[in-house]
C-alpha cells in the first residue's frame, strides 16, 4: 500500500512525484560508483562504435582521415553484392557456430552432470576440464597445427598406420573442408569446460527437494532429467547459448593461426576477413563495414535466442 508525502502545508504529494523524488535521490547515490563505468564504457565503446561508423561511410584515407572520400553506403553495398568472399566468411562463420555451440553446450552440459555426481577426484576432474579453457588460444592452436601436420603427422598417422581408416595421408590444413575439422573440432575442445562451469553451477542451485520428490513418485532418471532439471536449466541455457554465439562469430586467431584463411579465401571467417581487408590491404572503411554487418548480425540472433527461450523459471 501506498503512503502518501504530506507536506508542512498539509497538502498530500501525488505518488508519482513521491516516485520521482526517490529515483533522483537513488540516483544521487549511485552516480559516483557507475561514472567510473560509463567513463569506460564512452570511451572504449560508444566512441570507437560511432567512430567505426563513420569510417564505413568513407574510403577512409588512414594517412590524411580529413582527407578521405565519401562514399556512403557503398561499402555495404559491396560487401552484401558485389563481394563473393565475404559470403564465403559469411557461411565459414555460420558453419563453425552450427557446429561448436551445440557441441559445446551438450558436451559440457554431460561434463556438469557426470561431475554433479558423488563421484570421487571431483576437484581434480573440474581443473582438467577447465584446463583448456584457461589455455593460450596461440598456443592450442599451434598444438592443432603440429596435430593435423600433412603427410606423417600425428592424426594422419593414427588414421593411415594404426587404424587404418584411410589409404594416404590428408593435407588437412590444405583443402577448404579439411580445414574446418581442426578449426571446430578447436573450438570445441576449447569451450566445454567453461560450458561445464556454467551448468554446473545451474545445476547445484535446483532444489534437492524437486529431485527427490520426483523419485519418490516413480520417476526414473531419463524422466527427472527431462521434467525437472531441463526446464530448471533455462536460463543458464539462454545465457550460455548466446554468449557462445557472439563468441563463435569472433573466432579469428584458430583461423588465422591454422590456415591464415586459405587456400585462396576458402576458409576466412568474419573477423578475419575484417582483420585482412583493414591491415592487410589498409581499407578500413570497407573492413569497418564488415565489423559492422557482423555486428548486426550478432544482435539479431541474440534478440530471437532470447524471444525462442524467454520465460521465468518456477519451483
Amino acid at each position: 500500500m501506498r503512503v502518501p508525502l504530506v507536506t508542512i502545508s498539509g497538502a498530500v504529494a501525488p505518488p508519482r512525484r513521491l516516485e520521482t523524488t526517490r529515483s533522483l535521490r537513488q540516483l544521487r547515490v549511485a552516480l559516483p560508483f557507475m561514472l567510473p563505468g560509463f567513463i569506460l564504457l564512452l570511451v572504449f565503446v560508444i566512441y570507437p562504435l560511432i567512430r567505426g561508423l563513420q569510417m564505413s561511410l568513407y574510403d577512409w584515407n588512414l594517412m590524411a582521415p580529413s582527407q578521405s572520400t565519401f562514399v556512403g553506403a557503398r561499402n555495404f553495398v559491396r560487401a552484401l553484392t558485389l563481394d563473393p568472399t565475404f559470403w564465403v566468411a559469411t557461411r565459414n562463420t555460420v558453419l563453425y557456430a552450427a557446429i561448436t555451440v551445440p557441441s559445446q553446450m551438450l558436451l559440457g552440459l554431460g561434463a556438469a552432470l557426470l561431475l554433479n555426481a558423488a563421484i570421487r577426484g571431483r576437484p581434480f576432474f573440474r581443473a582438467l576440464y577447465y584446463l583448456p579453457v584457461v589455455t593460450s588460444w596461440l598456443v592450442v592452436s599451434y598444438v592443432f597445427a603440429y596435430l593435423f601436420t600433412g603427410g606423417l603427422g600425428p592424426v594422419n598417422y593414427l588414421l593411415v598406420n594404426v587404424l587404418h581408416v584411410v589409404d594416404q595421408p590428408i593435407d588437412w590444413l590444405q583443402e577448404t573442408w579439411t580445414a574446418e575439422v581442426p578449426i571446430n573440432l578447436l573450438g570445441i575442445w576449447k569451450g566445454i569446460g567453461w560450458n561445464m562451469v556454467i551448468f554446473l553451477a545451474a545445476l547445484q542451485s535446483i532444489p534437492a527437494d524437486l529431485q527427490e520428490a520426483a523419485a519418490v513418485d516413480g520417476a526414473g532418471t531419463w524422466q527427472r532429467f527431462r521434467f525437472i532439471t531441463l526446464p530448471l536449466l533455462r536460463p543458464a541455457v539462454l545465457f550460455v547459448s548466446i554468449m557462445l554465439i557472439i563468441g563463435a562469430f569472433n573466432v579469428f586467431l584458430s583461423v588465422y593461426l591454422l590456415t591464415g584463411g586459405g587456400p585462396e579465401g576458402s576458409t576466412e571467417v568474419l573477423l578475419s576477413y575484417m582483420y585482412t581487408q583493414a591491415f592487410k590491404y589498409l581499407d578500413f572503411g570497407y573492413g569497418t563495414a564488415v565489423g559492422l554487418l557482423m555486428g548486426i548480425a550478432v544482435v539479431t540472433l541474440s534478440f530471437l535466442q532470447r524471444r525462442m527461450l524467454r520465460g521465468s523459471v518456477q519451483y
